[in-house]
């Protein structure tokens, strides 16, 4: 909407994950190059853990298209509360392996056959699971399993792993010990300095055609690192309400007061949400705290006091799955409502600035139209 305005020949700042805007920041460059290290090798598991937003995904497939092309056969699966045969499943609709049978030993053995088929013809196999903190153990062990296969001694598949930051406290938990012997790379994806907050910035509107325009007070940018925490996808929230902002008030120089209108505006927008973390709270404003078992505290106190008679294995298995219910994974769910509240809320605004538009064009050519049976004849 605002690209016209600003001279652009794309979005700079959209949400989704594009390698064409692929910045190499300190901690992006130092990830990538175990990345490619451990893709080099060709064998085990990649492990790669970041906030939610650092830039996980983007990494992953600026390395992909960096590789040789066709050299590499990519599938992707983003990971639930599955079992060991649901994974299985998942991982051979990955690939697009059809299996006759609908037993275990049939799936392993077509995707083994595959696997095959592909190193015999110069390919290798990659496997990228997405949300891998989510991972059940009976998955985890699969997956593992998968890694075993060979041709000759070559392996015929690699992982990447990519979770959020508690899937390095889970590979350390003595129930991955055989997991870890497999990882021949990991590292963390750090967020962004203040510099390369800048550097980041800049970069993508240069890559979406910016010339001269919009420019920037100074002060905008280490405001806005301070408000994102140098976060890649938090950036790319603030900035394109920015350029939404200063679009409608047709202004090409973005000012220190325009930007704190827009962070204001969010912090509106999440004070109501119950799940932000503590580092988010300091940035995004005052929330409500989240009570320590994820209830409020009358609701707590209320099912407390209930003399419930329930089954010792029902409640052992409740437990277990709510343990897994992190902040992070409902953090990243509600991010996803809040990008569809986004996209709704940019096509009001197209609406809205369509509407005012047609408004003035009516006024301004009532006002400019000459007289035509005032003079008397």
């Amino acid at each position: 909407m605002y690209e016209a305005f600003y001279g652009l020949k794309s979005k700079p700042f959209q949400l989704n994950p594009d390698p064409r805007f692929y910045f190499s920041g300190k901690p992006h460059r130092r990830a990538r190059s175990y990345l490619v290290y451990g893709v080099m090798r060709g064998e085990g598991f990649i492990v790669i853990t970041g906030e939610v937003g650092a830039g996980k995904t983007t990494i992953v497939r600026d390395l992909l298209d960096s590789l040789e092309n066709g050299s590499v056969v990519a599938a992707q699966l983003v990971s639930t509360q599955l079992g060991a045969e649901d994974a299985l499943k998942l991982v051979c609709g990955a690939f697009g392996v059809s299996v006759k049978g609908t037993g275990k030993a049939d799936m392993l053995m077509a995707l083994e056959a595959y696997f095959i088929t592909q190193v015999s013809q110069g390919k290798r196999c990659l496997l990228i699971v997405d949300e891998a903190q989510n991972l059940q153990p009976q998955a985890v062990e699969e997956l593992r399993m998968l890694s075993n296969f060979q041709f000759g001694d070559q392996a015929l598949l690699q992982t990447f792993l990519i979770g959020q930051p508690e899937f390095r406290d889970i590979l350390q938990s003595p129930r991955m010990l055989q997991l870890r012997q497999r990882v021949t790379a990991r590292c963390h994806l750090g967020p962004l300095d203040e510099e390369d907050t800048r550097g980041y910035v800049e970069h993508r509107l240069k890559c979406a055609g910016a010339t001269d325009r919009p420019s920037f007070d100074e002060a905008i940018f280490a405001q806005l690192h301070h408000e994102t925490g140098g976060i890649p996808r938090r950036i790319n929230l603030l900035m394109d309400r920015l350029l939404l902002q200063g679009f409608l008030a047709e202004a090409p120089h973005l000012t220190i007061e325009a930007f704190q209108e827009v962070v204001n505006e969010a912090k509106a927008e999440t004070a109501a949400s119950p799940t932000r973390t503590s580092p988010d709270a300091e940035r995004w404003g005052p929330l409500a705290e989240v009570h320590p078992r994820g209830l409020p505290p009358t609701l707590t106190d209320q099912v407390e006091a209930l003399d419930l008679d329930l089954d010792p294995a029902l409640i052992e298995g409740m437990s277990e799955q709510l343990t897994q219910v992190t902040a992070e994974q409902l953090s990243a769910r509600l991010l996803r409502i809040e990008r569809s509240v986004l996209r709704q809320e940019r096509i009001s605004l197209e609406i809205l600035s369509s509407l005012r538009r047609i408004v003035a064009g009516a006024r301004k050519g009532r006002n400019g139209a000459s007289p035509s049976n005032d003079t008397p004849g």
